[in-house]
């Protein structure tokens, strides 16, 4: 009989693989690497994320790794802009690259009359490796629109950028750095090579990490997270083969997980934490009852699909946060006892300083 998980033992085993139970004094690199990247089309958000992770976080940690092309930050995931190992990103680009080519014909596709997705792409890889330095997006599309005069630019655009694995260069991605995006190719930005791994055995690799970062898990919060589909039937073999346990939730939810990992007590404290907006600890997760009441996660829904930083509060979500220019505001979701409400203004105070001591480091070089 399957072990059965209480929601207090769900949520603990979550935080303590995620390190949000105790920061931890780890390579940057390796955090990344063990939550399988971190969701970044808001440029900044990884910086955060790892700063509620990592102990004595200094984003210019990330600076250095992004200038030195080991993290990129490129479309991965559900066709979002993820901070990965570049060594990761190629294979994982390579596996869910079928994905996003389906995403790209559907929403841009389809509103070409005449361009061929091939032959936009010919003619970006034309322009990208004309140059050795980054292509800006504008150059990119009003190339692409001075081939193809009468396509919507926004359109021909995107199907360049979904169909190839394009860098997002720094400086765009930096901590409190500016610029538009602009592209290279992934092997031409961190050097030509083959995947680490293809087919199943990356579905299966995909797999092991995601469990490893977020386990116990459903088929669906893996399916939700990846972007792809018809995962259950590996995902069984992988139980078959011992190489993955069955448990079940607190909702009668199967769970899967690896095999030898440990699972909480369910009553280890769970610090406040300020996660970051888009962190796929909420964002992307078909299990996301472990952390968040489901009334208080719909109601931050936007038409826009933005979403603020996240405080977790015994575990579980109770507030948000949000940059501002001047600093940070927290808005609570539900009353919070005096108690609780010091330990949250304690942490948002640290991300608060976070951003002034960038302000203050960039006025400095500036009078230099």
């Amino acid at each position: 009989m399957a072990r059965a998980l209480t929601l207090e033992q769900w949520n603990r085993t979550l935080l303590a693989r995620q390190h949000l139970l105790e920061r931890v004094d780890d390579d940057v690199m390796e955090v990344v690497d063990r939550l399988v990247g971190l969701q970044s089309q808001d440029p900044q958000a990884a910086f955060y994320g790892l700063a509620c992770r990592v102990q004595d976080f200094d984003p210019a940690d990330v600076d250095d790794l992004l200038i030195g092309r080991e993290l990129v930050r490129m479309t991965l995931q559900r066709g979002t802009v993820f901070l990965m190992d570049g060594l990761d990103a190629r294979w994982v680009r390579a596996l869910v690259q079928p994905s996003i080519d389906a995403a790209a014909a559907t929403n841009h596709g389809k509103k070409l009359r005449a361009a061929t997705a091939a032959e936009i792409v010919d003619c970006a890889v034309e322009l990208l490796t004309a140059t050795d330095e980054p292509v800006r997006g504008s150059t990119l599309r009003d190339a692409l629109v001075q081939r193809w005069p009468d396509e919507p630019a926004t359109d021909l655009a995107a199907v360049a950028r979904w169909r190839l694995p394009l860098v997002q260069t720094p400086p765009r991605g930096l901590w409190r750095a500016s610029g538009a995006p602009a592209y290279r190719l992934l092997d031409d930005w961190i050097g030509p090579g083959e995947p680490a791994v293809t087919g199943d055995e990356a579905r299966r690799d995909l797999v092991r990490l995601y469990l490893r970062g977020f386990g116990p898990a459903t088929v669906n919060a893996v399916q939700t997270w990846s972007g792809l589909t018809g995962l259950g039937p590996l995902i069984a073999a992988m139980e078959a083969d011992w190489e993955l346990v069955e448990l079940t939730g607190p909702g009668g939810e199967k769970l899967y997980d690896l095999e030898g990992l440990p699972i909480a007590s369910g009553d280890e404290p769970a610090p406040v934490r300020c996660v970051a907006p888009y962190d796929n600890l909420l964002v992307a997760n078909a299990d996301r009852v472990r952390v968040a009441d489901p009334g208080l996660y719909t109601a931050l829904a936007t038409p826009n699909g933005r979403f603020p930083g996240f405080v977790l509060v015994d575990g579980r979500l109770a507030a948000t946060w949000a940059p501002t220019k001047d600093g940070v505001t927290l808005t609570e979701l539900r009353d919070l006892t005096s108690a609780e409400r010091s330990d949250v203004e304690r942490e948002v105070s640290a991300v608060r300083e976070m951003r002034v001591a960038a302000t203050r480091r960039s006025e400095d070089c500036e009078r230099r």
